[in-house]
């Protein structure tokens, strides 16, 4: 089976009332076309997850962000081809995101992710900022 490295920005922010929320973006494309993501993508030969990121969001969406940490590293079969996830938290450093490849996006609250159809493995990513909420709660 084929192995993607790939990374993936947890982009936050927070809206009018001070409520920590994230940027989620739709897929205009594919097999998984109208399925929501965290954006990101390939990392390229010599390039650090953290450099791939900042690369990528920059194509992707015409902005600068700057990577805060790391969160986690999914791991996900898909039919044809094994991913593997590196994801970490960001914050927007420069411009306004704009979308050039996908379909939509929203802010969504940080406290109510699931009210969107994420992709497979994004659920998992979905997962670990729950668990790292609930520690922090605690």
């Amino acid at each position: 089976m084929k192995n993607i490295r790939v990374v993936a920005a947890i982009i936050k922010s927070v809206n009018e009332n001070g409520d920590p929320i994230v940027f989620a973006t739709q897929r205009g494309y594919g097999d998984y076309k109208d399925w929501w993501e965290f954006p990101g993508g390939k990392i390229e030969s010599g390039e650090r997850p953290e450099e791939a990121l900042v690369r990528e969001i920059h194509e992707e969406l015409a902005a600068g962000i700057t990577v805060e940490r790391y969160l986690t590293t999914v791991e996900y079969d898909y039919p044809t081809f094994h991913l593997s996830m590196d994801c970490f938290w960001c914050n927007l450093s420069e411009g306004h995101l704009t979308l050039l490849e996908h379909e939509a996006a929203k802010w969504l609250p940080l406290d109510n992710l699931r009210q969107v159809e994420w992709l497979p493995a994004d659920i998992l990513v979905v997962e670990a900022i729950e668990a790292e909420q609930r520690k922090q709660i605690i």
